[in-house]
């Protein structure tokens, strides 16, 4: 009788355990929502719902968080990270939270500091601080910056190895972490790729029709003649730079071409002041450092730029000039007029000895050699100061026609080469230099050129083609559809004129002519580059930086098909090599790559 009550005894103490331990195990002060790593919901009432008081904040740390509707753009701008590698980043911060907290039960040790919507806690798992086991994981940033850099370097990589995906829940579709249509979703899920292929169906703007590019990069890749040619040619007191844009085949923000080296150079090696002219901005991470690393020497830094009406700035641009302090925009205000003309100069003057110039813009496209330019870096203290008198009358606020015609002489001798610097609106260089150079002309005339609409230089083209000089035109795509392009006119007069068929742009504004002159700038050779616009062109004297641009030109002119002497290539298209897997639009129909017709 006695093991009888003894058995009995025995159950009742297990069954009064299980229930003390369900009991436990289902009520208490449980954390039961993360909103961020750093932010979550501990139920103090035990309701199972998040009531107003609930909210706890883990004291200074921050950390990313995969929660796209979360403003991040400070922190993302501190460490230089795209949206992309922010929710990467923050996916692996928040499994990290969710492991450790989630309908954990903890203990709390409240703060006096607190917000309207959060209360600061130290947070305790079985006797562990949270805080601290945070602060010292692959996550935490402390005033901006890792405090562990490695890990939280090794985990973005680990993230990335993902392919993490935005899945919408309720189109039951799911895109990439950039795609514009994942990151407008209300109700969404950040999962890895090979998960939401086994349920879900894939965005077709932003996976299945760049999986499509991506057939049509190869594709081409095997065609692509892959044939280079010199990118720079130095003579004394002159470099000239230009980019050999046929494998170049999609913009970056990587350091690795000659224009963005040589900038950082030019940059690196300044002393005491730098103009800038900037008419586009990409915050390229070396152009960035090294215009850092000036200001810590107290270098003096300067801006005049492009702004146009009702436009609040590029954001890399407006990034770039909220670290200038000394700068100046051309709008002028209440004139809507002036304020429509451009500053489209593209220039830098350092320590008024040392001058780099030429069509390339201060942009991703531009760096990365991704469009056809050129540019010159010259050493001339003389031509250094005539276009710092340019500066200075920009930076006074006098842009376009209110500036006044320099009063010095333009034609400088750099190291046995003559240099002609002319400057517009006011020295109306079309028709008092780059006309009578053409009708000058006895050989040849090689324009590789953006566009063409000026109707002076189009008739003295033509004219010189009459004389018997060979003149042979590469166009940019883009520009057979602009207002007033003359470049069928010049075809109907028998000028051999080809428009390009990759994807980067032909930006260049120049000419060779006779194995003697080059003539490079900003300057486009329309009415609004000569009478309208702020901008400057040299014309160089010099055989051998003639002939040298002369064999790029024909380089050029070979790889582009003889059929598009006839045909105008659409800049966004399957002919455009390269065009429908760039990222750019290169039409400007608001359509990129697969997205747009002509690459359909």
């Amino acid at each position: 009788m006695n093991k009888k009550l003894l058995h009995i005894a025995y159950i009742l103490v297990l069954l009064v355990l299980f229930i003390i331990f369900e009991i436990d195990k289902n009520t208490g002060t449980r954390v039961i929502e993360l909103i961020s790593p750093t932010k979550f919901v501990v139920d103090l009432n035990s309701n199972g719902i998040s009531d107003e008081g609930e909210t706890m904040c883990v004291p200074e740390i921050q950390t990313f968080t995969s929660n796209i509707s979360a403003n991040q753009n400070d922190l993302m701008k501190s460490l230089n990270l795209s949206q992309p590698d922010a929710i990467n980043a923050g996916y692996m911060a928040d499994e990290f939270a969710k492991e450790f907290l989630l309908n954990r039960k903890v203990k709390i040790e409240l703060k006096p500091e607190r917000t309207t919507d959060c209360k600061f806690a130290d947070i305790y798992v079985n006797g562990e601080n949270y805080t601290e086991a945070l602060r010292s994981s692959a996550h935490a940033i402390i005033n901006g910056k890792p405090v562990n850099p490695e890990l939280f370097n090794q985990e973005l990589e680990e993230a990335k190895a993902l392919n993490l995906v935005i899945l919408n829940r309720k189109s039951g579709k799911f895109h990439k972490l950039d795609c514009r249509y994942g990151i407008k979703s209300s109700d969404f899920l950040i999962l890895p790729m090979a998960e939401a292929e086994l349920q879900f169906e894939k965005c077709k703007y932003c996976i299945v029709r760049p999986e499509q590019s991506e057939k049509l990069r190869k594709k081409e890749e095997k065609t692509l003649d892959k044939s280079t040619y010199p990118e720079f040619k130095e003579v004394k007191g002159i470099k000239f730079i230009l980019s050999d844009y046929t494998n170049h085949l999609s913009p970056h923000k990587k350091c690795n071409h000659y224009f963005c080296k040589e900038t950082v150079n030019l940059i690196n090696n300044t002393h005491s002041t730098l103009d800038m002219a900037v008419y586009e901005w990409s915050n390229i991470p070396e152009i960035e450092r090294a215009i850092e690393n000036a200001k810590a020497r107290n270098v003096k830094i300067r801006a005049v730029y492009e702004v146009k009406p009702n436009d609040s700035v590029r954001a890399e641009m407006a990034d770039f000039l909220s670290k200038i302090e000394e700068k100046h925009s051309d709008e002028i205000f209440e004139n809507k007029k002036l304020t429509s003309m451009l500053m489209h100069n593209k220039f830098i003057i350092s320590d008024n000895k040392t001058l780099l110039t030429g069509s390339m813009n201060f942009s991703r496209t531009g760096f990365s050699g991704f469009n056809a330019n050129n540019i010159v870096i010259i050493s001339s203290p003389e031509l250094a100061s005539y276009y710092t008198k340019e500066f200075e009358q920009m930076y006074g606020g006098s842009f376009h026609t209110l500036k006044k015609p320099l009063d010095s002489s333009n034609l400088f001798n750099i190291g046995g080469t003559k240099v002609n610097a002319y400057f517009s609106p006011q020295d109306k260089t079309v028709e008092k230099a780059l006309v009578p150079l053409v009708n000058n002309a006895k050989n040849y005339i090689y324009l590789p050129v953006f566009v063409i609409t000026h109707k002076s230089l189009t008739k003295a083209l033509i004219d010189a083609k009459n004389r018997g000089v060979d003149v042979k035109i590469i166009l940019d795509a883009t520009s057979v559809r602009s207002n007033h392009t003359t470049h069928e006119v010049l075809r109907n007069a028998g000028i051999p004129l080809k428009t390009e068929s990759f994807a980067g742009k032909v930006h260049t504004k120049s000419m060779i002519i006779d194995d003697k002159y080059v003539v490079t700038g900003s300057m486009n050779f329309s009415n609004s580059g000569e009478n309208r616009n702020d901008e400057n062109c040299l014309v160089i004297e010099n055989p051998e930086l003639a002939k040298f641009y002369k064999g790029w030109f024909e380089f050029i002119w070979k790889k582009i098909p003889d059929i598009y002497l006839k045909y105008s290539v659409r800049p966004e298209s399957r002919y455009s090599i390269g065009s429908c897997y760039d990222g750019i639009d290169n039409d400007y129909d608001g359509k990129v790559d697969m997205a747009d017709d002509g690459c359909r």
